[in-house]
């Protein structure tokens, strides 16, 4: 499949599952706007080099997802787009008693409230251009739930409620949108986790994966981010254009349970 002359932004993007998506979007012919929330010279190096390799235009835009304001400004920065990825996400784990304000306002901001900004801001052109593709990366834990994962939960939940109405809002408008709802991916930050788990648990590195990381995941491996990218370009494609409003597992069985 060819995207050739669309815009993406994902969100969140110079790292993990993101850049998994950038990646494939880029591979398929999308010129990519990456974004995080830092600014650095390894941010706008990573976007040359895939502009490189792919021969599509990729470009590095700083902006803060925790902030609406920002989120918007994105939209207006990198001119708008055909396709919108909304990846960027943060965790903190803690009982719902003790779990700290700033973060519960962190995580649903990030989360979840940048979701609804971006898309506010890129809907009116696609509504325009008759075409448009807007993807949520949620999770498992937007159909499921996890004990200590209160905000987390709350947020993703929220996502797939919000990826429902956006859907209804643009049907039969050219206008898609959808969630992808990953479990564990092997991501650099789950692979720094495992040798802290190794000791907490005093497991091998097998069986932390196994008993502890994927224990809900019944496929018994993780999935990859180029699977999740895989999934967000079959949503661009034309072969998609009547799914919309809905959630795609991308989790090995695990809400299947």
């Amino acid at each position: 499949m060819t995207l050739n002359g669309k815009r993406a932004i994902v969100t969140g993007s110079n790292s993990g599952i993101g850049l998994g998506v950038a990646v494939e979007l880029a591979k398929a012919g999308a010129d990519v706007v990456l974004n995080s929330f830092t600014n650095d010279d390894s941010d706008h190096a990573l976007a040359a080099t895939l502009s490189a390799e792919y021969g599509v235009d990729v470009t590095y835009v700083q902006a803060d997802m925790s902030k609406g304001r920002e989120c918007r400004a994105l939209i207006e920065t990198a001119g708008g787009c055909d396709i919108l990825v909304n990846n960027a996400g943060i965790q903190f784990v803690s009982p719902v008693e003790d779990f700290p304000e700033d973060r519960w306002d962190a995580i649903i901001a990030i989360n979840l409230s940048s979701a609804f900004h971006t898309t506010a801001a890129a809907l009116p052109a696609m509504r325009e251009k008759g075409w448009g593709r807007i993807v949520n990366i949620a999770s498992a834990h937007g159909l499921t739930a996890s004990p200590y994962k209160s905000a987390y939960v709350a947020a993703k939940h929220g996502v797939i409620g919000l990826t429902k109405t956006i859907g209804l809002e643009t049907a039969g408008q050219g206008v898609t949108c959808n969630a992808i709802c990953p479990g564990y991916v092997l991501t650099p930050i789950v692979e720094k986790q495992i040798p802290d788990q190794m000791a907490v648990h005093n497991m091998s590195r097998e069986d932390v994966i196994a008993k502890v990381m994927l224990q809900r995941q019944p496929s018994g491996e993780f999935a990859t981010v180029e699977q999740m990218g895989g999934t967000a370009v079959f949503l661009c494609s034309d072969a998609a254009a009547q799914i919309t409003g809905t959630s795609i597992s991308v989790d090995g069985g695990w809400t299947a349970l």
